[in-house]
C-alpha cells in the first residue's frame, strides 16, 4: 500500500544537502517534497502541513552527528513523527470480561464480516478465548451464510435466529446463550449501509445500549482514502468507538487513511487486515508501520511470525541432524511447510530491511514452492533420505510424476546441496538462519 509514498519520501531525503547542521535553507525543499508526498498519499492537507511543521520545528538547528548525513538525521525525525501521528504504541482490545462482548461496526463492503471471522480465529488461537460469532446483519442477502461459512473455516460456532429481523433482540439473546454455554468472547457482526444514514446509526446505537459492549471496533476499508476518515468521524460522533480496524491494507491504494484516521478521531488503530486469508490479521504497531513506510523493513514482525510456527523440540532435532550432515528432503519439505504457514512469501520478504524494493516487482506468491513440493513428493522415502541415489532413470521418473523436467530436478538438487552446506556451517550460530534460508527464493 505505501510503495509510492516510500519512493517519494526516499527521493525527498536525498534533496537534503550540506554538512554539520540542518538549517532553514537546506531543509526547505525537502519538507516541501515530504508534504507533497503525503498529499499524494491522500493525507488531509491540514494534517500534512501540521506534520511537516512539527518536523521542521524538531529538525531546525539539529547538530548532525559525526558519520551521519543530514538526510539520515531527517529520516530519524520523520520516523518519530510518523509514529506519533499513527498513535505512538500498539493498543490492545479489552477482553478481560467473561464473556467479553465485542461490537463490530462499519459501512457495507468495509470487510466487517470477514474481520469478525479473523478476530474469532485470533482470539481462539492466540488469546485462549472460546468465541461465539453473532449474525446481526439481517438485511444483506447471504450475510448470515457468509458468517456461517467463516465460522466453519475457523471452527467457531455462529449464533443465528431464523425469522427474527430485530438485531437488538438477536444480540441480547446471543449474550444470554453465550453465558449459558460458557463462551468467553462474543463477536457481534452488524449490518452496514452503502453510506452513513440515520436509520443505520439508530440501529447500531440501540445494539450498543442494549448489550453494553466492552469493545466497539469500527472497521474501515483503507482503500477508500479520505472517505474512510470522514466515515470514521461520523461513526465515532455517535458510537464513541474504542478502536479502528483497517482492512485491505494490502490493496493498491495510497495509504492516507492509515496516516490520518488516528489524528481525526483520536482513537487508536488496533488491527490491520493484510490479506484474504483468515490468519492475515495483525495488531497495529505504529513504530513498525513507520519502519515499513520509510523502507526499513519490519524484522520484529518477521521474527514474531516465525516464533508462532516455531516448534522448539523439532528445532532441536533439526539442529542435531544438521550438525551430523543428515538434513534430507523430508526436513526440507517440513521447513517449506513452516514458512508457508507464516503468510504470503512476498510480504515476508518485504519485512527484511532493504528487501522491500527488491521484491516489489518479483513474482513471489503462495505457489512459489509448488514445483519444489511436487518434485519432493514424487520421490520415494529412500530418495528423500538419501539424495545421492538419484541417478538418471530415477530423475526421469520423478520428472514425469511431478510434471517438471530433469533440468529442474538437477537445479533443486544443486540448491539443496548448497542449502545443506550453508546450514551445517551456520549450525552453531544463533540468529535467523533457520528462517532466512528460504528454499525457492533463489530460483
Amino acid at each position: 500500500m505505501f510503495e509510492n509514498l516510500t519512493d517519494k519520501l526516499e527521493r525527498s531525503f536525498k534533496l537534503l544537502k550540506g554538512q554539520g547542521r540542518i538549517t532553514e535553507i537546506n531543509i526547505a525543499e525537502t519538507l516541501k517534497d515530504v508534504r507533497r508526498a503525503l498529499l499524494d498519499a491522500d493525507v488531509h492537507y491540514k494534517i500534512a502541513k501540521g506534520f511537516t511543521d512539527k518536523v521542521k520545528e524538531k529538525a531546525m538547528g539539529q547538530n548532525v552527528l559525526t558519520a551521519v548525513q543530514p538526510g539520515q538525521m531527517m529520516v530519524k525525525i520523520v520516523h518519530d513523527e510518523l509514529v506519533e501521528l499513527m498513535g505512538t504504541e500498539a493498543v490492545d482490545i479489552d477482553i478481560k470480561a467473561n464473556p467479553a462482548i465485542i461490537l463490530i461496526a462499519g459501512l457495507q463492503g468495509s470487510g466487517k464480516t470477514t474481520f469478525s471471522g479473523k478476530l474469532a480465529l485470533l482470539l481462539k488461537e492466540k488469546r485462549g478465548k472460546r468465541p461465539l460469532l453473532v449474525a446481526g446483519d439481517v438485511y444483506r442477502p447471504a450475510a448470515i451464510e457468509q458468517l456461517k461459512t467463516l465460522g466453519g473455516q475457523v471452527e467457531v460456532p455462529v449464533y443465528t435466529e431464523e425469522g427474527n429481523q430485530d438485531p437488538v433482540k438477536i444480540a441480547k439473546n446471543a449474550i444470554k446463550h453465550a453465558k449459558k454455554e460458557g463462551y468467553t468472547a462474543v463477536i457481534i457482526d452488524t449490518a452496514g449501509r452503502l453510506a452513513v444514514d440515520e436509520e443505520m446509526m439508530k440501529e447500531i446505537t440501540a445494539i450498543r445500549d442494549a448489550v453494553n459492549p466492552h469493545e466497539i471496533l469500527f472497521v474501515v476499508d483503507a482503500m477508500t482514502g479520505q472517505d474512510a476518515v470522514n466515515t470514521a468521524k461520523a461513526f465515532n460522533d455517535r458510537l464513541d468507538f474504542d478502536g479502528v480496524v483497517l482492512t485491505k491494507l494490502d490493496g493498491d491504494a495510497r495509504g492516507g487513511a492509515a496516516l490520518t484516521i488516528r489524528s481525526v478521531v483520536d482513537k487508536p488503530i488496533k488491527f490491520v487486515s493484510t490479506g484474504e486469508k483468515l490468519d492475515a490479521l495483525d495488531v497495529f504497531h505504529p513504530d513498525r508501520m513507520a519502519d515499513r513506510i520509510l523502507g526499513m523493513g519490519d524484522i520484529v514482525s518477521l521474527v514474531e511470525k516465525a516464533q508462532e510456527q516455531f516448534d522448539e523440540e523439532e528445532a532441536r532435532k533439526l539442529q542435531r541432524k544438521i550438525a551430523k550432515d543428515q538434513f534430507n528432503f523430508d526436513d526440507f519439505l517440513s521447513q517449506i511447510q513452516q514458512i508457508k504457514k507464516m503468510g504470503n512469501i512476498k510480504d515476508l520478504a518485504a519485512m527484511i530491511p532493504g528487501m522491500g524494493k527488491a521484491v516489489r516487482n518479483m513474482d513471489l506468491d503462495d505457489d512459489a514452492f509448488k514445483e519444489i513440493e511436487a518434485i519432493i513428493r514424487s520421490m520415494t522415502p529412500l530418495e528423500r533420505q538419501n539424495p545421492s541415489v538419484l541417478n538418471g532413470s530415477r530423475k526421469k521418473r520423478i520428472a514425469r510424476g511431478s510434471g517438471t523436467s530433469v533440468t529442474e530436478i538437477n537445479r533443486l538438487l544443486k540448491q539443496f546441496a548448497e542449502t545443506r552446506k550453508m546450514m551445517k556451517s551456520m549450525s552453531g550460530k544463533k540468529g535467523l538462519s533457520r528462517l532466512m534460508n528460504m528454499p525457492g527464493m533463489g530460483r
